[in-house]
């Protein structure tokens, strides 16, 4: 307990020192409290003393004892004014939580004690006691002081409890890229065109292409693992950890419009593409809840034809061996696709683009319409400079001056063509996509009506 007082109409700086003290301080200060002559210690000019000063590195988690004390010392201060409405409720909830604070932290200490692994579990827990705490704590406060318990706890537990070290702090805020760009499509639906004539932008930064090793270079997310049979991923599916990692493997790769690789983003905002995402819609939604998506869709004529092709090219075997399917699996792998095994192979295109079209559409049905755009691929190849201007004005991105020269020339075909574009080139495979055009009619009137 101290006490400052300044009677003189100078200013005047007050300085704390916080110590452990040696039994030796404990002693003096004992003395000092009892009824014993004050000693005065008088300025020696010229004398060099060096105060002891800690050098033990503080661990990354605060140890679950240190925080059961911290936690403890607040408790026995805080206090809920009678004349506050519902705040014995409040005060017996806010008790809880610091409670309930105390047992998870300890849980997470024995499960990952300060390894790295265990950071983003303790970030989540420190963040969701924050939130409650402030729906908690107006009118709470300290006995003593009555200082508003929310801002002792910020102050003296929060802030304390998690010590992040300054490279991964700094690598989390560059990972946090505002407003990131996905293009969702069906395989073979001209999103490696729209991918590349979009990143021409300055404003735009990728990873150079496609990124399947962004989700299946987390082994819990590949199929095969526990809850996972196949490209589909949820919410569900991005606990705060695979979060962590995701945002962590999108900085390594980093480049801009030129190429140039990037080590921040900056101001940039990043484009993916990659087919097998349109499955997880729901995942980088909880990963990225700023997102924005770009819904290219193609005429299932066409598009299940190229599917076709690619099948047959042996270029796009993202599964060499799958237990349930005679062979090996093509791109995408949507749920349900044991039932295509002995299947010919229009029927497995077929179900290949309307499954992923369906999918997506209803993902994109269930987020704010704001966060989403539709374009036909038709309309991409007539007049690309019309589409791209509508897309950036969806995601209120100027065209810039690189962007404008790569529209005003024809765009060139994509790095994953395969044969010349041509328009009927489709009607190759004419009689077997006639034999699968009904079971995608109620999937290509819904696009259809998108606009």
């Amino acid at each position: 307990s101290h006490r400052v007082e300044n009677f003189t109409s100078d200013e005047r700086i007050h300085l704390v020192a916080d110590t452990s003290g040696s039994a030796a301080f404990w002693r003096m200060v004992a003395q000092s409290e009892s009824a014993g002559e004050a000693q005065q210690v008088r300025y020696v000019e010229g004398q060099q003393a060096m105060p002891l000063t800690e050098r033990a590195k503080l661990p990354t988690v605060m140890m679950p004892a240190e925080v059961d004390l911290l936690v403890l010392d607040l408790r026995s201060e805080l206090v809920a004014p009678e004349n506050v409405p519902d705040a014995r409720v409040r005060l017996s909830r806010y008790h809880g939580m610091l409670e309930a604070l105390c047992k998870d932290w300890r849980q997470l200490y024995a499960l990952y004690g300060d390894e790295r692994d265990g950071w983003p579990e303790f970030m989540r827990l420190r963040d969701t006691i924050r939130e409650a705490s402030r729906d908690l704590s107006p009118g709470l406060m300290m006995r003593t002081n009555g200082v508003g318990v929310h801002q002792v706890l910020e102050g003296r537990v929060l802030r304390a409890m998690l010590s992040l070290p300054e490279e991964s702090v700094a690598r989390r805020q560059r990972a946090n890229i505002s407003k990131p760009v996905f293009i969702v499509a069906a395989p073979r639906s001209g999103s490696t065109l729209l991918f590349e004539t979009l990143a021409a932008s300055s404003q735009l930064c990728t990873v150079g292409g496609e990124a399947h090793w962004l989700v299946e270079g987390i082994p819990e997310l590949r199929p095969g693992a526990p809850g996972v049979d196949s490209n589909r991923l949820t919410g569900e599916h991005a606990t705060p950890r695979v979060a962590e990692e995701m945002r962590e493997k999108r900085l390594s790769r980093l480049q801009d419009h030129a190429g140039v690789k990037l080590v921040s983003p900056g101001e940039l905002r990043f484009l993916e593409k990659t087919p097998k995402n349109s499955l997880r819609i729901p995942l980088f939604d909880r990963v990225f809840p700023d997102a924005q998506f770009i819904f290219l869709w193609r005429d299932p004529r066409a598009n299940i034809s190229s599917i076709m092709e690619a099948w047959r090219s042996g270029q796009w075997r993202t599964y060499p061996k799958l237990e349930g399917f005679e062979g090996p699996w093509s791109m995408l792998l949507p749920p349900g696709w044991r039932a295509m095994n002995g299947k010919p192979l229009h029927e497995i295109a077929a179900w290949q683009w309307q499954q992923t079209n369906d999918i997506v559409l209803n993902d994109l049905q269930s987020l704010p319409r704001e966060r989403w755009s539709v374009l036909e691929y038709a309309d991409l190849v007539r007049d690309p400079a019309a589409a791209i201007s509508q897309l950036c004005e969806f995601l209120r991105l100027p065209v810039d001056s690189t962007l404008a020269r790569r529209l005003a020339a024809p765009l060139p075909a994509s790095r994953y063509t395969l044969t010349a574009p041509d328009a009927d080139k489709w009607r190759r495979n004419e009689a077997d996509i006639s034999s699968v055009l009904p079971s995608v009619q109620a999937t290509w009137q819904r696009l259809q009506t998108l606009r």
